[in-house]
């Protein structure tokens, strides 16, 4: 016989020629001839050599063990003390009991959403084998199709779900105001005059289930019903009708466009034209037209302002003819003029000279 000793916080399996004969807990034992002995720590998971099928028939080691069996389809998150310790896969696992407090997740992978109560952390840190995420910004909205059908939308955020063999699509939609350019429209008005013509249009998509999942490829069939609206408006309209009321077309098209992109889960917010642009012809005549408007503008400003002087000079007579005095002074203004362009004055005459100066600068009685 032998005589072993059992530490504290240990567990022996006692086997006889291999095969498992008992379980004994701390204290001291005798071992019959042929018996050894196997010490376990009782902080640690229980692995033996034995199939663990075959120890759990004993009732008391049963008793001493916490078993967790995971399925293919499983995974059991294991915690020690409150903290997170590891990932338990398919198969049979044993835990001692007493010293240690243990606490499991299971969790269903063959699902796509993550019911169980599972800290951020852990999910993106330690299950990311595990996981698959999508991030949905906060400008956008998606659409969630689960093995090709459509499941439900998806706000701004970020998403996790299970990895298997279900498949998921997410379909993301911009929600910010967005702009489309239609350069270079080549147009005829209503007197038949070829115009190319830039024009944009400011929308924002606001039902993503009706762009996305109703339409296909609503971009190109809002720039077609834009295309189609300027395309309508500008046929009515001679070309001098609409150059004068150019301002008036994006309302007009603002109008037609809101009931026909509601089908589309659009909105159109804003338009308008950025160029109209006229054959080179059409841009010589144009420009022969505008010269003569302002020439026949600058004839009416000269005869006007003719007619201004004449009037004024007209006055000027008539009170000079009624005022002796301001004649003279007229004259003299006259002189003066006269004089400032002189150098030089040679005089010549008799004494008379000095009274035809006097009766040049004084007023006739």
């Amino acid at each position: 016989m032998k005589y072993v000793t059992i530490n504290a916080y240990k567990m022996g399996l006692v086997f006889k020629n291999g095969a498992y004969k008992k379980a004994i807990s701390e204290g001291n034992h005798w071992l019959m001839p042929f018996e050894n002995l196997q010490q376990f720590d009782m902080t640690q998971p229980f692995v033996s050599s034995v199939h663990l099928d075959i120890l759990l028939k004993d009732e008391t080691l049963k008793t001493q063990l916490e078993v967790v069996e995971v399925q293919d389809n499983e995974i059991v998150l294991q915690y020690e003390n409150g903290l997170f310790k590891t990932i338990l896969t398919a198969g049979k696992y044993a835990f001692w009991k007493g010293i240690i407090t243990y606490k499991f997740v299971r969790v269903d992978t063959s699902k796509i959403e993550i019911t169980e109560e599972i800290p951020a952390n852990i999910l993106v840190n330690k299950l990311g084998a595990y996981i698959r995420g999508y991030v949905v910004e906060s400008h956008e909205k998606a659409l969630l199709f689960v093995n090709g059908k459509f499941e439900r939308l998806l706000e701004g955020g970020t998403y996790y779900w299970w990895k298997n063999n279900i498949t998921i699509h997410v379909a993301k939609i911009d929600t910010r105001q967005m702009q489309i350019e239609l350069s270079g429209q080549e147009i005829l008005t209503k007197d038949k005059a070829s115009l190319r013509i830039n024009f944009y249009a400011q929308y924002k998509v606001t039902d993503i289930v009706k762009a996305a999942l109703e339409n296909k490829d609503h971009e190109k069939q809002l720039y077609v019903l834009v295309q189609l609206a300027l395309r309508e408006f500008v046929g009515t309209l001679t070309l001098d009708e609409l150059l004068e009321k150019k301002e008036s077309l994006a309302p007009a098209i603002l109008t037609s466009l809101a009931t026909k992109t509601t089908s589309l889960g659009v909105e159109v917010l804003n338009c308008g034209i950025r160029d109209i642009i006229l054959p080179g012809e059409m841009r010589e005549i144009m420009n022969q037209v505008l010269v003569a408007e302002k020439k026949a503008q600058a004839n009416i400003i000269m005869r006007r302002e003719e007619t201004a002087s004449t009037r004024s000079l007209l006055n000027t007579a008539k009170l000079m003819e009624e005022n002796d005095m301001l004649f003279k002074l007229k004259e003299m203004e006259y002189v003066e003029k006269i004089a400032d362009k002189i150098n030089n004055i040679s005089v010549s005459g008799g004494g008379q000279f000095l009274e035809q100066m006097k009766a040049m600068f004084s007023p006739v009685r």
